[in-house]
């Protein structure tokens, strides 16, 4: 995503108070995830024999329910379902961590914000199960308060769904709500998060396009600007 320089983007609309809490979203925000998803997608439509043209044109899969892309696809609902399963089922054999890794940088971010005091958790479409092995694989869940995904059925899948369910744990452990942030990477993140009334930073590191960033109070390049945004006193 090509940006402007980190001065024009809407810095000055951070509030100068500190957060209190921050949500972020997982593929595409704080893992390269993409590489591994692509790959696996590509393997599921081979072998249910469904034409694919190119990698690349699976990229737009990264970051919405995959329920929902492979509907879009043109699958019918149970078959949508059953591929699903089909690309559980290499996630299972292979991890869901496989083909991904962490953005340099964003560990001592973590360690930072929870040093700082402010309570942190993941809100992902992602299967919650599947959020919390990448967590834990990549050594970041001593970092968060709250791990959220998607329900197994998908049920809850949507992202303003997750983000919903993320919000009411972390209400039921008391923590302080008020000033709230969500950090994304898709336009799924800033329609997700602005449906609670949430501001959104969106990385330019992740798989969303600029048009993507509209609607979002900020949109960053690098791990330092957004750093500056969370964690203005250091």
């Amino acid at each position: 995503m090509t940006t402007d320089s980190a001065a024009a983007l809407n810095v000055a609309d951070a509030p100068a108070h500190a957060w209190s809490c921050i949500i972020f979203d997982l593929d595409g925000t704080l893992t390269d995830s993409a590489p591994g998803i692509v790959d696996r997608i590509y393997r599921t439509l081979e072998n249910l024999g469904q034409p694919v043209a190119d990698r690349a044109d699976l990229f737009s899969w990264v970051g919405p329910p995959m329920l929902e892309s492979l509907e879009q696809y043109g699958f019918t609902p149970n078959e949508a379902i059953d591929a699903l399963d089909v690309y559980r089922g290499i996630s299972e054999k292979e991890g869901p961590w496989s083909g991904s890794s962490v953005y340099a940088g964003l560990p001592e971010l973590l360690a930072r914000i929870k040093k700082a005091g402010i309570p942190l958790a993941v809100a992902s479409s992602k299967p919650e199960y599947q959020v919390a092995q990448v967590v834990e694989h990549f050594d970041l869940k001593k970092y968060f308060d709250i791990i959220c995904g998607a329900s197994a059925d998908e049920t809850i899948s949507a992202k303003a769904d997750v983000i919903a369910e993320a919000l009411r744990r972390l209400h039921h452990r008391g923590i302080d709500l008020s000033h709230t942030v969500y950090i994304g990477d898709r336009i799924h993140d800033v329609e997700g998060a602005t449906a609670h009334d949430l501001p959104v930073i969106i990385v330019d590191w992740g798989y969303g396009t600029e048009a993507e960033a509209q609607g979002s109070l900020a949109h960053v390049e690098t791990v330092d600007e957004l750093q500056r945004l969370l964690l203005p006193e250091l």
